[in-house]
């Protein structure tokens, strides 16, 4: 019986803003999948074709990530070790060995060995390559539904003119890695949000990237809808659409009424109703309510699920 082997590849190691994230692929001996190559050898367009054939020829595919945080608390380096341990852990056949992409990992228990420019010579590297990125990139494009001022679906979070610039504008955000010069050389104080009237500006964001990180789909942010008028956030969960009114406060914690008032939800309804009208239905949706405080520690999002309705 052959040795089962996958390669392992990252991306995203020097961006300033998002995971890092990695893939281990196993491919069948006797793979036929033409034009895999580095990923950053391919246009997006091929690297979506080849993600796709990728999916439908793998043996097995796992994906793995760290989050910013764990980047700057443990550094690049090892976060990126850390991504590639867990793409190797995801796999659904354990392999007998890996090959990495540049250095070994340490402390893996499948024995492995790092291949220098192995993305240009070994195809499961080079397929590992592409799920990664594609895997990154379409995340990044999700970010930018929260985030379009950095302008994330273009660069992906590199330190481009156009990311520098923002920064410089708007400042670093929760997706920026604090650990990175050019994101702690412009990191915002509550002081300067609150001097700039930023304070609603990231709430919203905030509550949006909490809501992304409990499954939901982010469609949009401020959106106008009459005769409401502005949608904070609206997003999709399993088939459901969520419409979120996001409030923001600097030093408090406590809310002092959870929900919304019920001449509000009704008028929301109206909008909403309207605003669904433009899609196939029938619909279930729902009216939340979300707090964002701001204090010296990091904010606190408190979220208050709405009665559900149907359409």
């Amino acid at each position: 019986m052959s040795s089962i082997v996958a390669g392992v590849d990252e991306a995203g190691r020097g961006p300033l803003a998002g995971p890092v994230v990695a893939a281990a692929v196993i491919l069948p001996e006797n793979n036929e999948i033409d034009g895999l190559r580095d990923s950053k050898k391919l246009s997006p367009k091929q690297r979506e074709v080849l993600f796709g054939k990728i999916k439908n020829n793998a043996i097995s595919i796992g994906i793995g990530q760290s989050s910013v945080k764990r980047i700057d608390e443990m550094n690049i380096r090892n976060a990126t070790f850390m991504a590639m341990q867990r793409a190797l852990g995801h796999l659904t056949i354990k392999p007998n060995s890996a090959m990495i992409d540049g250095e070994s990992l340490p402390n893996q228990i499948i024995p492995n060995v790092g291949i220098i420019r192995g993305d240009d010579t070994v195809d499961s590297i080079k397929a590992a390559s592409i799920v990664a990125k594609v895997t990154r990139d379409n995340l990044m494009i999700r970010y930018s539904k929260i985030f379009p001022e950095y302008g994330l679906d273009k660069h992906k979070g590199y330190g481009t003119a156009m990311h520098m610039e923002a920064l410089r504008k708007y400042k670093a955000t929760p997706i920026h890695r604090r650990s990175f010069k050019p994101v702690r050389d412009n990191f915002p104080t509550l002081t300067w949000l609150d001097r700039k009237n930023r304070i609603k500006w990231l709430g919203k964001k905030i509550a949006a990237l909490y809501l992304m990180d409990m499954g939901i789909v982010i469609e949009s942010l401020n959106e106008y809808l009459l005769p409401y008028g502005e949608i904070d956030i609206i997003g999709i969960e399993n088939g459901d659409w969520i419409f979120s009114v996001v409030r923001s406060r600097v030093n408090s914690v406590r809310v002092t009424n959870s929900q919304l008032k019920q001449f509000e939800v009704e008028k929301i309804k109206i909008s909403i109703e309207d605003y669904l009208s433009q899609y196939s239905g029938p619909h279930n949706y729902r009216v939340d309510h979300i707090e964002v405080s701001f204090g010296k520690k990091k904010p606190i999002v408190q979220h208050y699920k709405g009665v559900q309705f149907e359409l």
